[in-house]
């Protein structure tokens, strides 16, 4: 079972979870984000050790649509994005994806 957690974004974004302890991330430079960004996530998204990877919501539109499609339909690693327009509901289908039930079924 994969245990790892990466972060794949700008220096600003990955700084605050390398502090926190999270040992795996690639930086992605904001000038560079439409030649690097795809390669870095794919990378990650291939890692073995990796569980989860995180992600600002905002650097999904600069992905090529089949990294996306991969990072929107991944289940293992799961792929949480934060900030940006990310409200509950994007939130609780990532959840519900991740562990294949909705845990707020009413």
């Amino acid at each position: 079972m994969s245990q790892e957690i990466a972060v794949v974004g700008s220096p600003d974004f990955t700084t605050g979870f390398r502090l926190a302890g999270v040992r795996k991330f690639a930086n992605v430079h904001d000038t560079e984000k439409d030649d690097e960004l795809d390669d870095a996530v794919e990378s990650v998204l291939d890692d073995e050790e990796v569980g989860i990877v995180v992600m600002h919501d905002d650097d999904l539109e600069y992905l090529s649509r089949t990294v996306r499609q991969r990072v929107e339909t991944s289940v293992e690693p799961v792929c949480v994005t934060l900030g940006g327009g990310t409200g509950s509901g994007n939130l609780r289908q990532q959840i519900k994806r991740a562990i294949g039930i909705d845990l707020m079924d009413e």
